[in-house]
């Protein structure tokens, strides 16, 4: 059994299908461990997955583009699937369209708030002007962001760290976050987990409630919008005046 073991293993660390077979084992190793542990959002799944991919790929000495060269096929899927929460939208579209007002106002506070309190951090505890644009971008779903940070001088490697750490920092403690300070609605709940904390915010929300779900999609694509929008425009402004 075990020189069977091994001849698929020596197969698959030959060939593409590695980075994929480790992603998917990986997440559903993490995923196995949520409900294992009554789905508590401290073990989230992709956290989980995100720590077993690093310790394989250390242990057995992969350097990522390798590693990459296999997981591409599940990165492709992200547009389809970005795509796809088009559909508990549509079942949510008339609370969307009563709830438009407040929508704006949450997502012109949510983002301007998303990337200076970044920033803010970032200076605080000394961080350089290149690290500082990479940061500010963090919360807005990975290709937004990295196209973001390359536009405005950024480090879009870098931004897609950030990006990740806020998806699964987001996705961990945002519930929790929002029922200590008494969100209870889940228009809200959801609106305010896709600003914060893009996809990853939104796929531990459409876990949680549909209604939530639909909110969270609706905000991780119009805070990218707004985010390409108005980040520009900000340092562009900042740069001029400083």
């Amino acid at each position: 059994m075990n020189g069977r073991l091994l001849d698929v293993w020596v197969y698959l660390s030959a060939s593409p299908l590695a980075g994929l077979t480790l992603t998917l084992l990986a997440y559903q190793a993490g995923l196995w461990a949520f409900e294992r542990c009554g789905r508590t959002p401290l073990v989230n799944p992709v956290l989980v997955a995100v720590v077993l991919i690093i310790a394989v790929l250390k242990s057995l000495d992969v350097d990522y583009k390798t590693y990459f060269d296999g997981a591409q096929f599940v990165h492709f899927l992200l547009g389809p699937a970005t795509v796809a929460l088009a559909v508990p939208l549509y079942n949510q579209f008339q609370q969307v369209r009563r709830s438009a007002g407040a929508m704006l106002a949450a997502l012109v506070a949510g983002s301007l708030t998303a990337a200076g309190s970044a920033v803010a951090l970032g200076w605080l505890f000394g961080a350089s002007e290149r690290t500082l644009l990479s940061l500010a971008p963090k919360s807005v779903t990975s290709p937004i962001a990295m196209g973001i940070a390359e536009q405005i001088g950024g480090l879009p490697s870098l931004t897609a760290v950030f990006v990740m750490l806020t998806g699964i920092v987001g996705a961990t403690l945002g519930g929790s976050v929002l029922t200590l300070i008494r969100v209870t609605d889940w228009r809200a709940r959801g609106f305010g987990m896709g600003v914060a904390a893009h996809g990853i915010g939104t796929a531990r929300a459409l876990q949680v409630n549909e209604t939530a779900g639909a909110f969270s999609g609706l905000a991780m694509g119009l805070n990218g919008l707004a985010t390409a929008v108005l980040l520009p425009v900000l340092v562009r402004l900042f740069t001029q005046t400083g």
